[in-house]
C-alpha cells in the first residue's frame, strides 16, 4: 500500500475546523484533524509543503513518516508544523486500523479501561447563572464540569473581578452540587502570577479537580513558583507542540495533569510518548479536546489504551457536532465516553456534505485590560 495524496478540508460549524483525508492506492483512506484554531490557512499551507514528503510512502510506517516530517526541514518544529503533522498522523493510524480490521486502541496495545470519564463546558455572567447551567449538565449525567474566567461585552479583561467571581462560583457550585461532582477551572492563561496564586489558595477548600493553564505557557518557570504557593492540582500543556516542550513541567513535577492536544502536539504518535513520559512521574493525562469529532476519536482511542488517564474534555457529545457530515461509533452515557470498536478511529467523512459548512476565517477574541494593554484570550 502506498499513499497517493492528501486532501485538506476547512469548514465552520460551531467553530472553525480543519480535516485531512490521506488517500492510498488500495482505496483505504484515513481521516485526521488539526487543532490550531484561527491559523487554519497556515496549517493548510504546511500540509501542502509536506505532501510530497508523504506521497509514495507506506502508510504503515507511521513513526518513520513522523520523524521525516518533523526533522526534514532541519529547524525545530513550531505549532504550525506540529499541527499539520498531527492531522496526517491521526489519519495514518486510521488507515492502519482499517487495513488491519482493528480499532486504533488495539494497535496501541489494547484497552486498559472500559470507558473514559468526560467533562463538559459551562459558564455564565454571574455565579448564579453558572450554577444554573451546571445543574442542567449534572441532570444530563455529567460527572465533571469546567468553566473559565468571564469578561464583559466590552471585551475588557478585569482580572481581580474575574478571580473574585470564580472563587464565588467554586464556593457556590461545591456547596450546591455536593462532593461527587468534579469541578475543573480553565484559567486560559489569562491570569497574572499574583492573581493565579490568590485564586488557587482561595479555592483549596472546594477540592477542585484541577486548575488549568493559570499562567502563560511560555513561562514554565512560573509554574515552579506557583507550585510552591498552592496545593491545588495544576494542569497545563494544550499549547505545546512536542514532548520536549512538556519535559520540564513533567520532569520537575510542576503540574499534576498533562493537557496534551493530539491535534497540535504531533498526533497519536507523539501523544503516546508524552503519556509515557508522564507515566514515569505518576502524572495522568487530561487531554485537550475542544474541537471536532475526529479529535474526540483520536483522544478516546489513546485514552482507552494508556494506563494514566484522568478525564477527557468533551464540549460536544457524539452526534451534537457535524452529525450528518461525520459518522462515528462513539457512545456517551452518564458522563462516560466509549466506542463500538469499529476499525480505525471509527469515523467516516461524508465529503458530499462539506458544502453545508463553508469555511469562514475567524480570529480569536482580542482582549485588553482596563488600561488598554493586551491580555490573552
Amino acid at each position: 500500500m502506498k499513499i497517493t495524496g492528501i486532501k485538506t478540508h476547512l469548514l465552520k460549524e460551531w467553530r472553525t475546523m480543519l480535516f485531512v483525508v490521506v488517500e492510498t492506492d488500495e482505496g483505504i483512506t484515513g481521516l485526521g484533524e488539526s487543532g490550531l484554531t484561527s491559523r487554519e490557512y497556515a496549517v493548510q499551507g504546511m500540509i501542502r509543503d509536506l505532501e510530497d514528503r508523504v506521497i509514495g510512502q507506506d502508510p504503515f510506517r507511521i513513526e518513520h513518516i513522523w520523524q521525516t516530517l518533523w526533522r526534514s526541514g532541519f529547524h525545530p518544529s513550531g505549532q504550525v508544523l506540529s499541527s499539520a503533522i498531527a492531522a496526517i498522523d491521526i489519519a495514518l493510524w486510521d488507515i492502519k486500523g482499517k487495513a488491519l480490521d482493528a480499532p486504533v486502541y488495539d494497535l496501541l496495545g489494547g484497552r486498559t479501561r472500559d470507558k473514559v470519564l468526560t467533562y463538559c463546558h459551562v459558564g455564565g455572567q454571574s455565579p448564579e447563572a453558572t450554577l444554573a447551567m451546571a445543574r442542567e449538565k449534572v441532570a444530563e449525567g455529567w460527572k465533571a464540569i469546567r468553566w473559565e474566567p468571564s469578561y464583559q461585552d466590552d471585551m475588557v479583561m478585569r482580572g481581580p473581578q474575574a478571580v473574585e467571581k470564580a472563587i464565588e462560583e467554586y464556593r457556590l457550585l461545591r456547596s450546591e452540587l455536593g462532593p461527587d461532582i468534579e469541578l475543573c477551572f480553565d484559567a486560559h492563561t489569562k491570569l497574572t502570577p499574583t492573581e493565579a496564586a490568590r485564586f488557587c489558595r482561595q479555592i483549596e477548600p472546594f477540592r477542585p479537580m484541577f486548575v488549568e493553564d493559570p499562567l502563560r505557557c511560555e513561562y514554565a518557570e512560573g509554574y515552579r513558583t506557583l507550585r510552591g504557593q498552592t496545593a491545588v492540582p495544576l494542569a497545563a500543556g494544550e499549547q505545546y507542540a512536542s514532548k520536549w516542550q512538556f519535559n520540564e513541567l513533567i520532569r520537575d513535577k510542576l503540574i499534576d495533569y498533562v493537557r496534551v492536544d493530539l491535534c497540535i502536539a504531533g498526533g497519536i504518535t507523539e501523544g503516546r510518548k508524552i503519556a509515557a513520559l508522564a507515566e514515569t512521574h505518576m502524572i495522568d493525562l487530561a487531554v485537550h479536546n475542544p474541537i471536532g469529532p475526529v479529535s474526540t476519536a483520536a483522544c478516546l482511542h489513546l485514552n482507552l489504551a494508556i494506563p494514566n488517564v484522568l478525564v477527557q474534555e468533551l464540549p460536544k457529545r457524539p452526534g451534537e457536532s457535524l452529525g450528518d457530515l461525520i459518522q462515528t461509533d462513539q457512545v456517551w452515557e452518564d458522563g462516560w465516553l466509549n466506542c463500538q470498536g469499529k476499525p480505525g478511529l471509527g469515523v467516516e467523512l461524508n465529503t458530499g456534505l462539506l458544502d453545508k459548512y463553508p469555511f469562514e476565517h475567524e480570529h480569536l477574541p482580542l482582549l485588553c485590560r482596563a488600561d488598554g494593554s493586551f491580555t490573552n484570550w
